[in-house]
């Protein structure tokens, strides 16, 4: 590989002079069969000089500290400011040098007002430390790909299970120090992914498949997926927030701790701006760290860092609240952000949805009737019943993109984008052609092909696929309609603005005998001597600036004091949406994202023992949430448009599952009186806790 001494782990993803966690790959083997590559590997005979584990990432920061591996000259974080799912700018301050060592591979301080000022000013404040785990994004399909070596002048083919396309053609590029115009990427469906699949085994498949010069299949076993592949990266968070007795936010002061594993790439900048992306504070100081350990090396996993920074704000707001005796929902739209309020990266907010969300929490049932809803049912007789609130949310994303838009010969339309169908896209997409042609959406197909032949898209993930694609497919649709027209006009005699798209016809307005078939116009322009050019729409989009996105949560849960168990009873998932294109799916966006933050907030986490052996190498081992632990989950819609997406409509997918560990620490204590600072909230610490 032409990077293999590269710091990527992309680019070099065998290890070469140091092994830097257990399930680092150091070798591969290619053979006919799956049973011949395994017992091949059984021959691979490795000599190990041990070395000390790093794995206290609060140790591994002092200059004392051994090295969790050899670091370069200049070396940085690979996914700088968040990387292809979030859209912020990394202006911070620049400071002199802290007396830290080489395992601090990424920094960031974002500093306003006067720290002494504020601390004064404060008459109630709360400090804590909060702790959350690895957490593996767990799809269905693992870690999977196809690479066949093309014949003399032809490319090389790659089937991935990818969350971007044009991605994996660079990072394959790069590695074998090829031309892009030499590596096709095909579209293949996706069986989940939530972050995790953004360049991890291709430039090592690539290469296998170059040097074999043969078609070459990787799939990782559950165990290499869970020992090798790229979770959230575990947070240590120490927050102190003051207020005034009247409920004034005045000061906060944070110190954010990410656990990368062994390769740069936590985003742990975006972990201390959303700390500062939920309240209106004059006064803030907050201190983020990256450091390096000899376990697995993480990457996005749906809102990356958001869930860890919200778990830590929305438990201390809920005790600052207690202790000043204000309503939490008062506080929150005491102190909530609102449009044109400054951002931490000195800009200011745009119209976003917070406080409207605020008001449907404080509406719904399990709010207002909380303390007539806290009696346990018969069936958990001698259990305690807490509810919780939190909010939180994502700044969403932005990524040039562009989309074509086709008249088939049966007269139905096919748009070709450059994303992926991971969340449901092609639908919303199909929804916004069909708008933008004055057509239903039952004609109206999307697909994907390949990198040679479709337009330009970044990655799907970061909630912002159908925000930045969605307008250069109306755009495409809106040219393929023009032309439609514009034959029509011609074949009907009559002036485009008499005419509109009826169903599978174009007709004259007020005359619907007077219509040409959308069939008969493609035919007319797809046939030898064909009277017109054929029908192909081409939009193009830069949406420049993101549309934040809210959300509110309640949780009503059921303690078992003499256990530690903890149950999810019912659940409130409160989001402003922008606009809702397809309900359903955003609904299903929603309940899934909220399933999965119940796995950060009593399952899930990667488990290491003292000498940094992975305890957790299957399903069995790494706790999920099963169907039982589900409770009835209600999404509530707020619609507070976005002037850029498409109708008005911002990103879904992150928010769901950013304020569910929070909102479920609040309601065990407001269950059980007893603060948890530490994600997942097992049985047996909590137990511990309360014992």
């Amino acid at each position: 590989m032409a990077k293999r001494d590269s710091s990527s782990r992309s680019q070099a993803p065998l290890a070469r002079h140091e092994v830097l966690w257990c399930g680092h790959p150091v070798a591969i083997v290619l053979a006919e069969t799956e049973a011949a590559a395994e017992d091949g590997a059984a021959a691979v005979d490795v000599d190990y000089d041990l070395l000390p584990p790093v794995l206290d990432p609060v140790a591994a920061m002092k200059p004392d500290s051994p090295l969790a591996r050899t670091r370069k000259e200049g070396e940085v974080s690979e996914i700088d400011g968040g990387g292809a799912h979030a859209s912020v700018s990394k202006d911070e301050e620049v400071e002199a040098d802290e007396d830290l060592s080489q395992n601090v591979s990424d920094k960031a301080h974002f500093h306003a007002g006067n720290m002494e000022e504020g601390w004064r000013e404060a008459e109630v404040v709360v400090e804590h430390t909060y702790k959350t785990s690895f957490v593996h994004q767990s799809y269905i399909e693992p870690q999977s790909i196809t690479v066949a070596p093309g014949a003399p002048g032809q490319p090389m083919t790659i089937w991935a299970s990818s969350q971007g396309m044009f991605a994996v053609r660079t990072d394959v590029s790069q590695a074998l120090d090829v031309a892009e115009r030499q590596i096709r990427v095909e579209s293949v469906p996706i069986g989940g992914a939530f972050g995790g699949k953004f360049g991890l085994i291709e430039p090592l498949a690539a290469a296998a498949a170059s040097a074999a010069r043969r078609p070459v299949r990787l799939v990782y076993t559950r165990e290499d997926d869970l020992l090798a592949g790229n979770p959230a990266p575990q947070s240590i968070i120490s927050l102190k927030l003051g207020a005034k007795r009247d409920g004034t936010l005045v000061v906060m002061e944070g110190k954010v701790i990410f656990d990368s594993g062994a390769h740069a790439g936590s985003a742990v900048f975006l972990g201390g701006l959303i700390l500062g992306s939920t309240y209106r504070c004059p006064n803030i100081d907050f201190r983020c760290y990256e450091v390096l350990t000899n376990k697995v090396s993480v990457g996005a996993y749906r809102a990356p860092g958001a869930p860890q920074a919200t778990f830590s704000l929305e438990s201390a707001v809920d005790e600052l609240c207690r202790g000043l005796q204000i309503d939490p929902v008062a506080f929150r739209q005491k102190n909530g952000l609102k449009e044109g309020d400054p951002t931490l990266d000195h800009h200011q907010w745009p119209r976003i949805g917070l406080l409207e969300c605020l008001e449907k929490v404080q509406e719904h049932p399990l709010w207002a009737n909380r303390q007539q809803l806290k009696t346990a049912p018969a069936d958990l007789e001698g259990w305690k019943i807490g509810i919780g609130l939190a909010v939180g949310g994502w700044p969403g994303g932005t990524e040039p993109t562009a989309a074509a838009c086709r008249l088939e010969a049966d007269g139905s339309i096919t748009v070709i984008v450059g994303t992926v169908d991971l969340t449901g896209s092609d639908t919303s997409l199909s929804l916004i052609a069909a708008e933008g042609l004055g057509m239903s959406s039952e004609t109206v197909n999307v697909v994907h092909d390949n990198t040679d032949t479709m337009p330009y898209s970044g990655g799907t993930g970061g909630s912002k696929t159908t925000y930045s694609m969605g307008p250069a497919v109306l755009a495409a649709a809106q040219d393929a309609r023009n032309q439609i027209l514009s034959i029509a006009s011609e074949m009907l005699e009559a002036a485009v603005g008499d005419l509109e798209i009826e169903g599978d016809k174009v007709v004259v307005r007020g005359t619907p005998t007077r219509n040409v078939e959308l069939s008969q116009i493609a035919g007319e322009s797809m046939r030898f001597a064909g009277r017109y050019a054929p029908v192909y729409g081409r939009g193009r989009a830069a949406v420049r600036q993101s549309s934040p996105m809210y959300a509110a949560h309640l949780a009503k849960v059921a303690v078992d004091p003499e256990t530690g168990e903890v149950r999810v009873l019912d659940y409130v998932a409160v989001q402003d949406v922008g606009f809702a294109i397809n309900p359903a799916e955003v609904e299903g966006q929603i309940t899934g994202g909220v399933t999965q933050g119940l796995g950060w907030a009593l399952f899930e986490g990667l488990v290491y023992d003292e000498n940094g052996q992975a305890l957790t190498g299957t399903w069995m081992d790494y706790a999920l949430p099963h169907i039982q632990d589900v409770p009835n989950i209600t999404p509530v819609l707020v619609e507070i448009p976005s002037s850029l997406g498409p109708f008005g409509a911002k990103g879904v997918g992150e928010p769901p599952v950013v304020p569910v560990g929070a909102a479920i620490a609040n309601a065990v204590f407001d269950a059980v009186g007893v603060r948890m600072t530490k994600l997942p909230i097992t049985s047996e610490r909590l137990f511990e806790a309360i014992h």
